[in-house]
C-alpha cells in the first residue's frame, strides 16, 4: 500500500484547562485513571495499523515527552515509529503560529517520507476511530482533503469550525468558530455540523497549500481559518460522517462518542462518562485495547470490614496501587497510588494519582491533580462559599485542586 503518514498536533497550551495545564501540555493531562489525553488518538492510529506517526509538541512538553518514551516506543520494526517532534524553528525564530504553520515547519518530514496521504489529527480529544475507514472514504471520493465531522448543539457553534455539506458529501461551505447565525443542519435546526479537527490530505495538495499559506503575511496559518476556506471553493473537499465509523465489539451506546475536554467542566463530564453501569465511552472493548503507561505498582487494595469502617468503592474506577482503607469511594475515578484513609467519603470526584487523603474527610465534586496531600477532617465540595476562599471553582461548581497542593494544613 502506498504510504500514509500521520501527524498529531499536540502542542497547544490548553489555557482553559488550567491549572492542570500550568505545568504540562494539555495532551499530557491524566484522564480516566490510567491514561493521558494523548493516548486516545494514539490508540486510534495504532489500532488502525497506521504506524508511521509524528507527534508535534511545543508548550511545556517535558511531561508529554516522558509519557511518550515510557508508553509508546516502537523499536526494531522497519518503517514503524511514533516519534515526538519538538518545535525546531526551522522557518524562523518563532513558535508555531497556528495549526497549519506547525505542519509547515515540519514539511521536511513529509517530503522525506514522500507519502500518498497525510493524516493531520488533534491530540486532545476523547474518542475511538478506525482511521482507515476515513482514509477509504477519502480515496473513494478522490478528495484533496477530507474532514471528519459530528453534529453538535447550535449553542456550541462558536467553539468549532462549522461545515455545510451537499448530498454527495462534498463540503460547500465552512466558517471557523462563527459568533452569530451559524449554518444549522438541514431539517435539524438545533444542531450544526462541526469539524472534529481531524483531516486526511492528499500529500501533494497539503504541501502546496501550506506553501501558499506560509507566504501570506496576513494569514493566521491555521487549518480552520485559512487552509480549509482556501480549498473549499475548488470543490474537492469532502466530509466524513464520524457516526458511520464501525469498531468491532463496540456497544451501540458508545457509537459516535467524541468529547473535546478543553475546559474543566467538559473534562470532568468526560471522566464521569466512564463510570456509569452502561458507559457512553467504553474502556472494556477487548477488540480495541487502550494502551498507556502503567507504573510498577501492586493491585488496588480494599481493607477493613468493621461497623462504619468498610473499605469499598461503588460505581467507580480504581487504578492500581490504590489503598481504600476503611473509606467509601462513590462515583469517582482514582488514578495510580491514591491512599484514602478511614472514615473518609469521596463522591463524584476525579483524583489523578499519587495522592494521600487523610481520615475523616468529606470530598464531593472535585478534581485533584497529582501529588496532593489532604489533612484529616478536611471538607471539600460541601460549602461553595468556603471553597471559593481556598480553591478555584469551575462554572459547573467543580472544585479544582492543583498539583502538589497541601490541603487543610494551614
Amino acid at each position: 500500500m502506498t504510504g500514509i503518514l500521520s501527524m498529531i498536533l499536540a502542542g497547544g497550551e490548553g489555557t482553559r484547562l488550567s491549572p492542570f495545564t500550568s505545568l504540562r501540555a494539555k495532551p499530557a493531562v491524566p484522564f480516566g485513571g490510567n491514561y493521558r489525553i494523548i493516548d486516545f488518538v494514539l490508540n486510534n492510529f495504532v489500532n488502525s495499523d497506521l504506524l508511521q506517526i509524528f507527534v508535534l509538541t511545543q508548550f511545556k512538553s517535558h511531561s508529554l515527552m516522558k509519557h511518550l518514551s515510557q508508553a509508546w516506543r516502537i523499536t526494531g520494526l522497519t518503517g514503524r515509529f511514533i516519534d515526538p517532534i519538538p518545535a525546531q524553528m526551522r522557518t524562523g525564530k518563532h513558535w508555531y503560529k497556528g495549526t497549519a504553520d506547525a505542519i509547515y515547519q515540519n514539511i521536511n518530514l513529509i517530503e522525506s517520507y514522500d507519502p500518498e496521504i497525510v493524516c493531520v489529527f488533534g491530540g486532545d480529544h476523547i474518542y475511538k476511530m478506525e482511521v482507515r475507514q476515513m482514509i477509504d472514504y477519502h480515496r473513494s471520493k478522490k478528495a484533496a482533503l477530507t474532514v471528519a465531522a459530528i453534529p453538535v448543539p447550535v449553542e456550541k457553534a462558536s467553539q468549532f469550525g462549522i461545515i455545510e455539506v451537499d448530498e454527495n458529501g462534498k463540503m460547500v461551505g465552512f466558517e471557523e468558530k462563527p459568533k452569530n447565525n451559524p449554518k444549522t443542519m438541514p431539517g435539524r435546526p438545533t444542531h450544526v455540523l462541526a469539524s472534529m479537527g481531524n483531516y486526511v490530505f492528499d500529500a501533494d495538495t497539503l504541501v502546496n497549500y501550506l506553501q501558499i499559506d506560509a507566504e501570506d503575511d496576513d494569514s493566521m496559518h491555521d487549518f480552520g481559518h485559512n487552509i480549509i476556506p482556501m480549498m473549499v471553493p475548488l470543490g474537492n473537499v469532502y466530509v466524513y460522517d464520524f457516526s458511520t465509523n464501525e469498531i468491532r465489539g463496540e456497544p451501540e451506546t458508545s457509537k459516535g462518542y467524541w468529547r473535546d475536554v478543553g475546559t474543566i467542566d467538559s473534562y470532568y463530564e468526560a471522566n464521569m462518562d466512564l463510570i456509569s453501569v452502561t458507559p457512553s465511552f467504553d474502556l472494556y472493548n477487548k477488540y480495541w485495547p487502550l494502551r498507556s503507561y502503567h507504573p510498577a505498582v501492586p493491585p488496588a487494595k480494599f481493607v477493613h470490614d468493621e461497623e462504619n469502617r468498610i473499605g469499598h468503592a461503588i460505581n467507580s474506577a480504581v487504578s492500581s496501587g490504590c489503598i481504600i482503607s476503611g473509606a467509601v469511594v462513590n462515583q469517582s475515578i482514582l488514578g495510580h497510588r491514591v491512599h484514602v484513609h478511614s472514615h473518609t467519603y469521596i463522591e463524584q470526584s476525579v483524583i489523578m494519582g499519587n495522592t494521600d487523603i487523610g481520615s475523616g474527610c468529606h470530598i464531593r465534586k472535585a478534581i485533584f491533580d497529582q501529588e496532593v496531600i489532604v489533612a484529616p477532617g478536611t471538607v471539600i465540595g460541601h460549602d461553595p462559599h468556603f471553597d471559593k476562599k481556598r480553591f478555584q471553582i469551575s462554572e459547573g461548581g467543580i472544585v479544582v485542586i492543583p498539583k502538589g497542593t497541601r490541603v487543610g494544613f494551614d
